[in-house]
């Protein structure tokens, strides 16, 4: 495939843009160029005045909460987890886990995400991966796991060698499949849903086998209180103590830290999803993303769950990230080009993929294609700015993932689009109904 005409944004160099085409072949990046010739065997792809760019990466999802979305408002974390998100999943049965993987990752890849490290619930993590394979995204979950904490639904609570075992299971089958884009993530859900024994399991697990861990880390004050009491230490520092820590692990919001903490994410090379919509919406607080990057520390950005944001719109995470820290730090703490590494090659390198992220010969090809005639994005200007600032789904024409395209002029190509509506609202009933929701 040849992308034709349009501006590029590589992400290999900060501030770097210009105008030329890209040329991908056996889901590579092959050349970079001005004005190349599209060759026999190829198809062109017309980005006639718009910005071309990697594909956006996000760290921290969970598509299994879609159809939860809207019914979960005005609440903090511990009380909209036990009094609406885990009766919900609980409530799942195996399809409707499927409408609601499929609900929220076509809207992660309509709105130009294509890389998304996501937390699934306790059970029916199949369908989590089926719909994944189906729909053509780049793809890293894992079953959720809990067997302990107050408030935790029966259906929820399970036996921690089970778990485990299952989580194994899981692994093995689907680590590695659909040419590499699947990949498995051990994820207890946060400190005061585990034991230490489950913790460690899971630590034990992920070396085993050279899997992510992904788990909730320093979220909510309360949250930060009650694991201080439980352990003595911050959730960093005792996850960190346990082996959840390092390149290999990454830890959804790091809102509540102390110095000590700071430190640690930075040394050991942790990566941190920066989530600033749920953040704001569940009254946990902002993150301090300057504090983490000047440390070092890996970060990438994630819209979380959709009955907490409501979306998983990358564009209103990138808003969030480029604005919220000056109310700390100033005019200007977070330039628009860092929040464009942000949700692109750093959330990827937080993430551990390799060669995803940048428009460069030899990567991944990953792509997305925005419009810059969105009204906000106009007149022009840096296009960092435009589309940090400026742009929406609504910019989204072209998506590329692996190589293939998955979203060509706004359209999504692998699954029908009313069919995966259709569904979900079916689904979202059903649940509603057994739950008593109004």
């Amino acid at each position: 495939m040849l992308i034709r005409g349009g501006t590029l944004l590589p992400m290999s160099e900060r501030g770097q843009w210009f105008a030329g085409d890209l040329r991908l072949a056996a889901g590579r990046i092959v050349e970079v160029g001005e004005r190349l010739a599209l060759q026999a065997d190829e198809k062109e792809l017309n980005a006639s005045g718009c910005l071309i760019l990697p594909g956006f990466v996000q760290t921290h999802v969970h598509v299994v909460q879609a159809l939860a979305r809207h019914r979960a408002d005005g609440l903090e974390l511990l009380d909209w987890l036990t009094q609406r998100i885990w009766p919900y999943e609980a409530a799942l049965a195996a399809e409707e886990v499927f409408d609601a993987a499929r609900l929220g990752i076509a809207e992660l890849l309509a709105g130009g995400t294509t890389s998304a490290l996501d937390m699934g619930t306790t059970h029916s993590q199949d369908e989590v991966f089926a719909a994944a394979e189906q729909l053509g995204i780049r793809f890293t979950s894992g079953k959720c796991h809990m067997d302990d904490g107050l408030g935790v639904a029966t259906r929820l609570h399970e036996d921690t060698e089970a778990s485990l075992s299952q989580a194994e299971v899981l692994g093995q089958r689907w680590h590695g499949t659909a040419g590499g884009r699947l990949r498995y993530a051990v994820a207890p859900r946060f400190v005061l849903s585990c034991t230490p024994a489950l913790l460690t399991g899971a630590v034990a697990l992920a070396q085993r086998h050279g899997w992510l861990l992904h788990t909730h880390a320093a979220e909510n004050r309360r949250e930060t209180e009650l694991v201080r009491q439980r352990t003595g230490k911050g959730n960093v520092a005792f996850l960190a103590e346990l082996g959840i820590g390092g390149p290999g692990a990454v830890l959804a919001h790091c809102v509540h830290l102390d110095e000590e903490e700071f430190a640690l994410l930075g040394e050991q090379g942790t990566g941190v999803a920066h989530c600033p919509g749920a953040n704001l919406k569940l009254a946990s607080g902002i993150a301090d993303l300057p504090r983490l990057l000047a440390r070092g520390v890996r970060v990438g950005l994630g819209a979380d769950g959709p009955p907490c944001n409501n979306r998983l719109s990358i564009f209103h995470e990138m808003a969030l990230a480029g604005t919220l820290h000056t109310l700390r730090h100033g005019a200007g703490a977070i330039d628009p080009w860092t929040v464009l590494e942000l949700a692109t090659w750093r959330g990827a390198q937080a993430m551990g993929l390799d060669q995803v992220g940048r428009l460069e010969p030899g990567w991944t090809a990953d792509v997305v294609v925005l419009e810059s005639s969105p009204w906000a994005m106009e007149p022009g200007g840096d296009p960092a700015a435009a589309i940090v600032f400026g742009a929406g789904p609504e910019a989204v024409r072209h998506v590329i993932v692996d190589g293939q395209l998955v979203v060509r002029d706004r359209t999504l190509l692998t699954a029908p689009a009313e069919e995966i509506r259709r569904r979900a609202r079916a689904s979202a009933a059903r649940v509603a109904a057994r739950l008593g929701w109004s």
